[in-house]
């Protein structure tokens, strides 16, 4: 049974210890809210006969095999039922703590939690640590349901003796819940009514209790944002529209809305809303799945956060503080590269700190530690290598959460909830780089004066199709045989190519790509040489990271034609009409009005 009323509806998660009763509260809810298809129960109950198995209404959820023969929540199950008051979508997440992942996974989607501790066997270690993500996630609204109070006879000094130590821990970690609630789910005592057999519990069932959660702030009020997934354009009938493409999390937006993109900065106005195989629209709001075409032509990449100009903007920076949960087989460590996602932006990431590491079962802080390990709970700092877009957990929860992949494999996730001012982190790298570099006894001066030259880097860039590569070749041997110093770095011609594919696959290592060559032309140019490298296109955030790597050696940018990427006016633009010959001499009558060789001063 699927909801069909989305005002109405709400997303709670449950979470718990292993065996402390997950799928048999989710089954009994089923059960006792007339949520299961017609005929469900009977058709378990029957088959639990013939398999002369006791009926357990867990079995309701446990759908899985794996889950069936072993006993256990593997995955993360989605079901759905409602009261008088609204539709709910309820998560019972796994509670095994090799299944944390999952469970993360199931939690951040939730606005609302119940959170299971056993009353025969107590507070266990993944009650507090579940209780700790909880509070990570952002997630405000939490019962503690103490089941199986059957067990123990319905004693109420053993329900009080978990509320105290429960409430203590959670105090600890800044969540208050909503309310403790004795239940025996099994039993169905204190779910969907008032149980007789704990006269002494003064409160209200569960299904009451649940229906006083607060729906969260509508994602329509939110201010718009939508990570950008792709680009389209078309090119046959005519149709030169190019579709900036994603599904929109928050907010909304109409026709002739100007909107800016981050990181870039880029501004324009919503021309048109398309969407896939129907008419044109107006207005497109929060799930939708749709296609922007705008005033203005611009290149923007996948990753791009979209929003308007006239609501609360996101940060954008390369250095945040962020909460981590750490699943990972290995440590997380320093100065090793990682994958981050946070909404459409995928990049290389590093923990560049970290400032403490709470044991999530004992709350023992940590603030001499230097890695993160398996399970650990931390407060650090994350640095991307170029800027990404994203709020703060606490403005917009969707666009302030992450993951990390390592290996492949996610291996962590977390909220963010500080930026941090980075002041360019590749341009202090770089200064620190060359402050503690070791310096020849041959200055740059003597040696540029020595070999008629200012050494610098020579960056061809273009679309794809230009002929860039031979342009590179072409230059280098008519510099050579001018007697210059030159060198052609053509490798990079193929790892950066920008074409669709290759852009797919490696946007993360592009960013390794510009470092290497900004560092490989460093050292060229330290030795007087002149470097010429060529690649498809360029932004302007690539462009600085270059200047900067650089640096203190000049950077020229030469355009092969006209460029979509590049906002800034390059040095040079050259016509790709002209042959190869004649480009080659456009540059060097450029180089020489530069004084780049036999220069009067230096």
């Amino acid at each position: 049974m699927t909801p069909n009323n989305k005002t109405d509806q709400m997303n709670i998660v449950i979470v718990g210890h292993v065996d402390h009763g997950k799928s048999t509260l989710i089954g009994r809810l089923l059960a006792d809210t007339g949520s299961l298809p017609e005929g469900k129960l009977d058709q378990i109950k029957a088959m639990c006969e013939i398999n002369s198995k006791p009926f357990e209404y867990a079995f309701l959820l446990d759908a899985l095999k794996d889950e069936r023969a072993q006993g256990i929540t593997i995955d993360t199950a989605r079901s759905f039922f409602k009261t008088e008051k609204r539709h709910y979508i309820i998560i019972d997440a796994p509670g095994h703590i090799e299944f944390l992942k999952n469970m993360i996974t199931g939690a951040a989607r939730a606005e609302a939690a119940l959170l299971l501790i056993d009353a025969n066997e107590g507070v266990k270690e993944n009650s507090r640590r579940h209780g700790y993500m909880l509070s990570m996630l952002g997630i405000k609204q939490v019962i503690v349901l103490v089941n199986k109070m059957d067990l123990v006879n319905y004693d109420p000094e053993v329900y009080s003796k978990i509320v105290d130590e429960y409430t203590q821990f959670l105090a600890q970690i800044h969540v208050t819940p909503k309310t403790f609630i004795p239940i025996a789910a099994r039993e169905g005592e204190n779910i969907a009514s008032k149980s007789t057999k704990m006269p002494w519990y003064a409160g209200e069932s569960v299904l009451s209790l649940i229906d006083d959660f607060e729906k969260e702030k509508e994602k329509d009020n939110q201010p718009f944002r939508m990570p950008v997934q792709d680009i389209y354009k078309f090119t046959e009938q005519n149709d030169d529209r190019r579709i900036v493409a994603g599904t929109i999390e928050t907010g909304s937006i109409t026709v002739g809305t100007p909107i800016i993109f981050h990181p870039s900065g880029k501004k324009s106005t919503i021309k048109s809303i398309e969407v896939f195989n129907a008419a044109a629209k107006q207005k497109a709001g929060v799930g939708g799945a749709v296609g922007f075409t705008l005033t203005e032509e611009l290149y923007i990449k996948p990753g791009e956060l979209m929003c308007t100009q006239n609501e609360l903007q996101p940060k954008v920076g390369s250095k945040f503080r962020a909460n981590i949960f750490w699943l990972g087989k290995a440590p997380m460590i320093k100065d090793k590269k990682y994958k981050i996602k946070l909404g459409a932006a995928r990049g290389n990431a590093y923990l560049a700190d970290v400032v403490t590491v709470l044991d999530a079962s004992s709350l023992v802080s940590d603030t001499q530690k230097i890695k993160i390990d398996r399970n650990d709970v931390a407060e650090c700092i994350i640095e991307t290598i170029r800027p990404i877009a994203f709020d703060l957990n606490h403005d917009i929860e969707t666009l302030g959460r992450f993951v990390i992949i390592d290996d492949y494999e996610i291996a962590g996730g977390g909220i963010v909830t500080e930026k941090i001012s980075d002041e360019n982190t590749v341009e202090k790298g770089a200064e620190r780089r060359n402050f503690t570099w070791t310096k020849s006894k041959i200055s740059p001066e003597k040696r540029a004066r020595n070999m008629g030259q200012r050494p610098c880097l020579l960056l061809i860039i273009g679309k794809q199709e230009t002929e860039k590569y031979d342009l590179g070749v072409a230059l280098e041997e008519a510099l050579f045989n001018q007697g210059k110093t030159v060198y052609f770095l053509g490798i990079s011609n193929m790892l950066l190519s920008m074409n669709r594919d290759a852009r797919r696959r490696n946007t993360e290592d592009r960013d390794e790509h510009i470092r290497q060559i900004g560092e490989i032309a460093h050292i060229m140019a330290d030795a007087g040489t002149i470097m010429i490298s060529a690649i498809s296109e360029i932004e302007d955030t690539e462009a600085s990271t270059l200047k900067s790597l650089v640096n203190p050696y000049m950077v020229k940018i030469i355009a092969n034609g006209n460029t979509d990427l590049y906002d800034q006016k390059a040095d040079l633009i050259i016509d790709t009409q002209a042959s190869v010959q004649d480009r080659v001499k456009t540059i060097i009558d450029f180089l020489n009005s530069e004084e780049t060789f036999n220069p009067k001063e230096i």
